[in-house]
């Protein structure tokens, strides 16, 4: 091959369920459509990686205009799931549908030999999430879950301060995530009104105890403990078609969880909390040479050597900008998308087998941690979380 002679790899993927915010935007739109944009992923040997999608869900007429709008083939659709898993060019399974309908497609994607690629939670039990790995190993297939918040620079750059040892000893870590999502009645609520109903696999902890669980496994170490109190602040809500219902998922969860080597990690997250920080979700990392808040964007330090000694003195107004206190970590790198840099590794370890951890496993823990954080407040306890293994 001479070198400008470029051979191009097409990927075809079903991808089930991008009629869905996060499915549609994050997905296909600024993952899979920005990758074509780009010119492929360029694996540097002549080869470019080409996906090319097929969008899969229940409605036509909507997955239609998708393709239509973004210029892809119109005929490259379908609402038979079955079927298209049966087609033999297609290489990959992406799934973002709700999560109660999420295992059996993935395992029946798994029987027909696909790759998987999925968001979270994999499943709505632990014992459901670990068969489909299981059943995934047993395949020999190529799987991945979604882990997109690794990826977002300000968590990056607290990556790059934790491995440059910046923190000394770390000693805790304080999460703060949420914002107000309107009850539907004098503004459109900006989340589905199945994440408000347990019955349809609805609730907080569910949505985002996976994702607690794998940045403070990557990061800080392994959850060993957790305790949890859960609530539903917001007891009524009104649906898509403006109709009152009965919020009966909690839409609050405020945890705490003990990690392997002694971090101690507290995280609250709520649908019902107006946001007074600089971001919807904020981290600070306090250690014995060095603290960070890091947020989605940014992330600011405090060195051991220019902390300030605040004096408690409630007889006089504070003379202090404890913010201004704080110095910001420079990016020091562009940073793509969070979603669509996982897409990248994935779609490489499909084609090159280039090394990936964030499996059907690592996705297991992720439903564990949300099964005992329900079990936790429902028994108003603390609990072990026992290591995940095939």
């Amino acid at each position: 091959m001479s070198a400008s002679a470029t051979e191009r790899r097409t990927i075809k993927i079903a991808m089930n369920g991008v009629t869905g915010r996060m499915g549609y935007r994050q997905h296909l739109v600024r993952s899979i459509l920005a990758i074509r944009e780009q010119g492929g992923i360029d694996l540097g040997d002549g080869t470019v990686i080409w996906p090319e999608p097929v969008l899969v869900g229940r409605r036509e007429h909507a997955l239609r205009e998708l393709a239509v709008r973004h210029g892809l083939d119109p005929a490259a659709v379908s609402t038979d799931l079955d079927a298209v898993l049966a087609d033999d060019s297609v290489d990959i399974y992406f799934d973002a549908q709700v999560t109660q309908a999420r295992e059996s497609a993935i395992g029946k994607a798994i029987a027909a030999g696909k790759h998987i690629y999925t968001e979270k939670p994999t499943a709505t039990g632990l014992d459901g999430a670990l068969a489909l790995a299981r059943q995934a190993a047993d395949a020999g297939i190529k799987h991945g879950v979604v882990q997109d918040k690794l990826f977002l620079p300000g968590l990056l750059k607290l990556r790059r301060l934790i491995d440059s040892g910046f923190f000394g000893r770390i000693l805790s870590v304080r999460g703060e995530f949420g914002y107000w999502v309107f009850e539907g009645d004098l503004q459109p609520a900006q989340r589905p009104s199945w994440n408000y109903r347990s019955e349809d696999g609805g609730g907080i902890v569910v949505d985002m105890f996976p994702h607690w669980e794998y940045l403070l496994h990557e990061l800080f170490g392994r959850v060993e403990t957790v305790q949890a109190l859960t609530a539903t602040h917001i007891p009524e809500r009104w649906d898509e078609k403006g109709e009152r219902y009965t919020a009966t998922a909690d839409d609050s969860a405020y945890g705490v969880f003990q990690l392997a080597g002694g971090v101690v990690a507290q995280i609250n997250s709520s649908w019902s909390v107006r946001v007074n920080r600089d971001e919807l979700v904020e981290f600070q990392v306090d250690g014995t040479e060095g603290s960070a808040v890091a947020g989605l964007r940014d992330c600011r330090i405090q060195h051991r050597s220019t902390t300030p000694k605040p004096v408690w003195n409630p007889d006089l107004p504070n003379g202090e900008s404890f913010r201004d206190q704080w110095q910001q970590v420079p990016d020091n790198a562009e940073f793509d998308n969070g979603f669509k840099a996982q897409w990248e590794l994935f779609l490489r370890h499909v084609v090159t087998d280039a090394p990936y951890e964030w499996d059907l496993l690592a996705g297991a823990r992720g439903v564990q941690l949300a099964d005992l954080g329900l079990r936790s407040a429902a028994e108003g306890r603390r609990l072990d979380v026992p290591e995940v293994r095939l």
